[in-house]
This record gives C-alpha cells, structure tokens and sequence, in this order.
C-alpha cells in the first residue's frame, strides 16, 4: 500500500505534496531539517499533515501525486487547511 499526502506549513503557508509507504517517518523527515537541500527545509516552522490517500501501487501514486500538483489539486487541498 502507498500513500499520497500533503502537509502544510502555516507560518511559510506552503504545501508539499508527495507518495511514500509511510506517512509518519516522512513527515518526521520533513520536519527533521536535517538536508539542508530539500524543499521543506527551506522553511522556518512545523509541517502538519492535512491530507493522505491510501492507493494499491506506486504507479497510481505517482500519478494521484501529480494530479493533487495541479492548480486544481492544490485548490482542492486548501479545503484541508486549519483555519
């Protein structure tokens, strides 16, 4: 099983969207900023988790992960934010 995520960080107001096969150690990963060189380390703050999708193969992930890319995937993600 794969998972499609996206995790917001409130004081940059970006969200990162990606697939992994587990949602918990990405995202002490991303919080842990530790590669200096990755997109979520550029930025000052915690990231949260807002939306996962659960999908049977890596190839779908992919492509669910650049569906939620889109302008009409990061519209539809914005829902999730905590206000």
């Amino acid at each position: 099983m794969y998972y499609v995520y996206a995790i917001h960080n409130k004081n940059a107001d970006k969200i990162y969207i990606g697939q992994t096969k587990n949602v918990q150690a990405r995202l002490t990963a991303h919080n842990n900023k530790h590669k200096a060189r990755s997109f979520t380390a550029k930025f000052e703050g915690e990231w949260k988790l807002i939306y996962r999708e659960s999908i049977a193969t890596r190839s779908e992930a992919i492509k669910r992960e650049k569906s939620l890319k889109s302008a009409k995937g990061r519209e539809f993600l914005k829902q999730f934010i905590p206000g």
